[in-house]
């Protein structure tokens, strides 16, 4: 039998980077209930409670120098649309969180590479992103 595959180095920045937003967010007071959560529409990156908020925050990490003034466009309508539905699955398995208002952030991160190693930076952080439509 064939070893697993392993990561790509894509797959370990893509990591690095939402562990960098959890942690940023739980120094905002934001609670992190989900990371990477999977259903068939899906992953959410990360599911966050504040004050009776729920965010649904997806986050893209890209190397130094990658982002520009449209960044935003790494999360088209196809994407939002996947998003919502995971959201609207995820709801469905936490009832108890389904009365609470949702949004839909995105979080631009920035892999920085020195002589010091590697870093990463919040280029932008959208509340509310997008919205049900």
């Amino acid at each position: 039998m064939d070893p697993l595959p392993k990561r790509t180095t894509l797959q370990n920045t893509g990591d690095a980077g939402e562990n960098w937003v959890r942690q940023y967010l739980g120094r905002q007071g934001w609670q992190i209930l989900a990371q990477q959560w999977r259903c068939r529409w899906g992953e959410l990156d990360l599911v966050a409670a504040r004050a009776g908020v729920l965010a649904f925050v997806e986050v893209k990490t890209r190397s130094s120098g990658s982002w520009d003034q449209v960044g935003l466009l790494a999360v088209g309508i196809l994407k939002q649309r996947r998003l919502i539905r995971a959201a609207q699955a995820f709801l469905s398995q936490h009832p108890h969180l389904s009365e609470w208002p949702c949004r839909f952030d995105v979080a631009l991160v920035e892999r920085r590479t020195s002589q010091e190693g590697t870093g990463y930076a919040l280029v932008d952080y959208r509340e509310g992103a997008f919205e049900l439509y």
